[in-house]
């Protein structure tokens, strides 16, 4: 049975999901605030955020779950914006819907969740992937720069790990999704980019730049 994770503020909402879910066979979780979403979603196999929320609003509930787990991430919003959209997608959400919804469908976009591989699940190595000054160990959730430490959330690791897997190599934007969010993904190329450059910021900051971009036609991790 999986275990679906409800986050709104509005109990009715969290109703009316619950309903869909459990006749589906789902185990459904509540969490009626951001920070209750983000405490409860290790024991989830999807979560659904809604945006608006207390304590802690949906996208930034978001982007700490993704900082540790490769969990699907649903986004809720009662606003039809183009940007709240982008901004979900780009921080490691994998769906987004407004509202009003419908609950049936809601529940359709659970089950292609749970049967797409988590983010970052592709082939995580047992041991270390040294490249020159640089160490990624999936395993460890640990990245170094010579003896810095360089913090990653779960999805900029896999990202990296994809990159030093094939050094020298380039890869396209298509086979980093496939590497890193896992087959089955539909990502749009600005959300790669977006990550990318965050991953090449805190690189930068503790001095090492080995990300490089081969224009039109992806990334390489220089050896």
């Amino acid at each position: 049975m999986s275990r679906v994770l409800v986050a709104d503020d509005d109990p009715h909402i969290r109703e009316v999901v619950r309903f869909a879910l459990e006749r589906d066979g789902h185990a459904v979780i509540e969490a009626s605030d951001g920070r209750a979403a983000v405490e409860a979603a290790a024991e989830a196999d999807v979560v659904i955020l809604d945006v608006v929320m207390p304590t802690l609003d949906g996208l930034e509930a978001c982007r700490r779950i993704r900082a540790t787990s490769g969990v699907p991430i649903l986004m809720l919003s009662s606003r039809d914006e183009e940007l709240d959209r982008i901004v979900g997608l780009e921080i490691g959400a994998d769906d987004y819907m407004t509202k009003p919804f419908s609950p049936r469908e809601l529940a359709t976009r659970v089950k292609v969740l749970l049967r797409r591989p988590r983010l970052g699940a592709t082939a995580a190595p047992d041991e270390a992937t040294r490249v020159g000054l640089l160490e990624v160990d999936r395993a460890r959730h640990r990245c170094l720069w010579g003896d810095a430490e360089v913090e990653l959330t779960v999805l900029e690791l896999a990202i990296l790990a994809a990159l030093a897997a094939s050094p020298g190599r380039v890869l396209s934007r298509g086979q980093v999704v496939d590497r890193a969010w896992g087959p089955g993904h539909a990502v749009a190329d600005r959300t790669v980019d977006s990550h990318v450059r965050r991953i090449r910021a805190k690189l930068r900051a503790v001095g090492g730049d080995p990300v490089e971009t081969v224009h039109g036609l992806g990334y390489r991790l220089r050896q």
